[in-house]
C-alpha cells in the first residue's frame, strides 16, 4: 500500500489565493486598529525646542553634542546626536531611552515627567539638530 499521508500543496495556483487571502485578513484585521499618538498628531518642533531647552539642553548641549554645561560633571559623557551611532538608531529606540533612560548613567526616564506628545515633539526636535548644519 501507498503513503497515505498528504503532502502539502506546492503548486503556484493553489498557493497563490491561500497568500493573498491571508494577506487580505491581515490588512482587514489592522485596518479597524486605531493610530497612534505619532500618527495622530504631527510633532510640534517648537514645543520640542522648548522642552529639549529646558530639560536636555544642560547635558546635551545647545546643538545636541553631548557638550552641555553639565556634560563635564558626568560619569558617562551624554551621547552626541549629531555622531553616525545616534543618527542610525530608531525613533523607537531613542522615544524608549527617553521615556526609560539608560542603565548605569545619569539619563533618567522622562515617563510620568513627560506625556507622550511631549517626548515625541522632544524626539522631532532631536532628529532636526541631527541633521542641521554646524
Amino acid at each position: 500500500m501507498g503513503n497515505l499521508a498528504r503532502t502539502p500543496p506546492t503548486d503556484k495556483v493553489v498557493l497563490r489565493p491561500m497568500i493573498l487571502s491571508s494577506l487580505f485578513l491581515l490588512v482587514v484585521e489592522t485596518a479597524d486598529l486605531p493610530p497612534s499618538s505619532a500618527q495622530e498628531y504631527p510633532p510640534d518642533l517648537e514645543r520640542g525646542k522648548a522642552l529639549y531647552t529646558r530639560y536636555c539642553r544642560s547635558c546635551h548641549g545647545d546643538h545636541g553634542e553631548g557638550d552641555g554645561p553639565a556634560s563635564e560633571t558626568l560619569p558617562v559623557p551624554p551621547p552626541n546626536f549629531r555622531h553616525l551611532r545616534s543618527i542610525l538608531q530608531s525613533d523607537e529606540d531613542l522615544l524608549k531611552t527617553i521615556e526609560h533612560g539608560n542603565v548605569f548613567s545619569p539619563m533618567h526616564g522622562w515617563r510620568g515627567r513627560l506625556a507622550d506628545g511631549e517626548m515625541q515633539d522632544v524626539l522631532a526636535y532631536i532628529r532636526l539638530l541631527a541633521h542641521s548644519g554646524p
